[in-house]
């Protein structure tokens, strides 16, 4: 699905990445987890094609396909979705319509007509329960006036709706209690099959005992320094990350 050869990147002139690998599977679920500033969103802004990240060697491959010149948008149409650490505010466009310009953007991309209104409601009210958004949060414009919360369901629900075959979900956790958490998990679990996979980054071993990933990876310093199963994030919980330094020292 998804394979990352020895990438390197920088921002500003700032080298962030320095040497990057990662495989990903149909059907896995993989977490990435490291100290603030070792380059986790980085990676998810790279991989998503953000225009202020350089690459300046190392390749993508997303479905056997090369993908380092792709704009965003042709990203988010071959099936990559980026859920942001930070989503946008877009006053005046509402929940309803953004999802149902993108969707029928990307069926276009695809050469597919639009999607039939009745089609289009049906599979909004089905997502919107699965996630427990009401009508009234659907008509409001587009993250203005969200709670961090309303946010990262809202990005969940875009997931769910665009049904893409990567999804990368940066910090979805964070600023969730434990109510919306659950919600939040419980809508990547249900959208995860056997077809798609799912990249996480997380500060925090809490979301993964509601999401449990197949591969755990630590990232420090630009570089994947340990990879491991769901253990490895409970390690970490437990003492940190210095262990890792001195291992990697």
């Amino acid at each position: 699905m998804l394979e990352i050869n020895n990438l390197h990147c920088k921002i500003e002139g700032k080298p962030i990445l320095k040497g990057i690998n990662l495989k990903i599977n149909k059907g896995e679920i993989h977490a990435i987890m490291g100290p603030n500033g070792s380059g986790k969103s980085t990676l998810a802004n790279v991989i998503s094609g953000h225009e202020d990240y350089e690459v300046i060697k190392g390749s993508i491959y997303f479905k056997n396909k090369e993908i380092n010149g792709l704009s965003p948008e042709e990203r988010a149409h071959e099936g990559v979705f980026l859920s942001f650490q930070y989503p946008v505010e877009i006053p005046g466009v509402t929940v309803t319509n953004f999802i149902k310009t993108a969707i029928n953007e990307s069926r276009k991309s695809k050469g597919l007509d639009e999607m039939p209104s009745s089609k289009m409601l049906k599979k909004i009210r089905e997502k919107a329960s699965l996630l427990e958004i009401d009508s009234n949060f659907l008509s409001r414009s587009l993250n203005q006036g969200f709670s961090g919360g309303e946010k990262k369901r809202n990005e969940i629900f875009q997931m769910a709706m665009m049904e893409p075959e990567l999804a990368v979900l940066d910090e979805t956790d964070s600023g969730l209690d434990i109510d919306a958490l659950k919600i939040v998990a419980n809508g990547v679990v249900k959208y995860s099959n056997d077809e798609n996979s799912v990249l996480i980054i997380t500060h925090y071993q809490r979301l993964l005992d509601y999401i449990v990933p197949d591969f755990v990876h630590v990232i420090m310093d630009g570089k994947v320094v340990k990879s491991g199963d769901k253990d490895l994030a409970k390690k970490i919980e437990e003492v940190g990350y210095d262990w890792l330094k001195k291992d990697n020292s």
